[in-house]
């Protein structure tokens, strides 16, 4: 996988999303209790795209309705998008640590399946990043190509000559 979609799995891991499938009573009335909680949960809830009237808001959460599939994956959206924005001052501050920044680990791709005279002697690697700021706003924008810019740009090419065997990787971890 590129090394951006292994960013965006570590941070959606980082914001501790719900667990329980959205497809299940208990998943839906967690997710509609996130996202009703307060006036400011209701608007950013709106805003992603959720748009239910009260009345049938409160059917759901009663159990007399249920959504159709439809229906459950703009919940699911909706939770998502209003957890990402939620989480991101938390994760700026837990990552950028007062400018100290965190340490990320580059694993490369599996060689094992490559023909031997073709297969890299690519190394495991360490990287101090301090800004993430530009990643983890494209993450909370759900735009995989600004986060694909700024991971490459601000942390990947910072490996030095050897930046673009790390494009592609197996795992990318980090701790928050």
């Amino acid at each position: 996988m590129t090394g951006h979609e292994a960013v965006a799995r570590r941070l959606d891991a980082l914001a501790d999303f719900i667990a329980t499938p959205v497809t299940t009573r208990r998943g839906l009335l967690a997710r509609l209790r996130y996202l009703t909680r307060s006036d400011h949960a209701r608007r950013a809830a709106r805003e992603a795209g959720l748009t239910v009237t009260d009345r049938t808001l409160k059917a759901r959460l009663d159990g007399r309705r249920s959504p159709s599939r439809r229906k459950l994956e703009r919940v699911e959206a909706a939770y998502r998008t209003v957890r990402r924005q939620n989480v991101v001052r938390y994760l700026l501050a837990r990552l950028n640590r007062e400018g100290r920044g965190t340490r990320v680990e580059f694993h490369p791709l599996n060689q094992s399946q490559v023909d031997r005279p073709r297969q890299r002697a690519v190394q495991y690697r360490t990287l101090n990043v301090r800004r993430w700021d530009r990643i983890v706003e494209a993450w909370a924008n759900d735009d995989a190509e600004a986060l694909d810019d700024a991971w490459v740009t601000d942390v990947v090419v910072d490996l030095g000559s050897e930046w673009g065997q790390y494009e592609y990787v197996t795992n990318v971890g980090f701790a928050a």
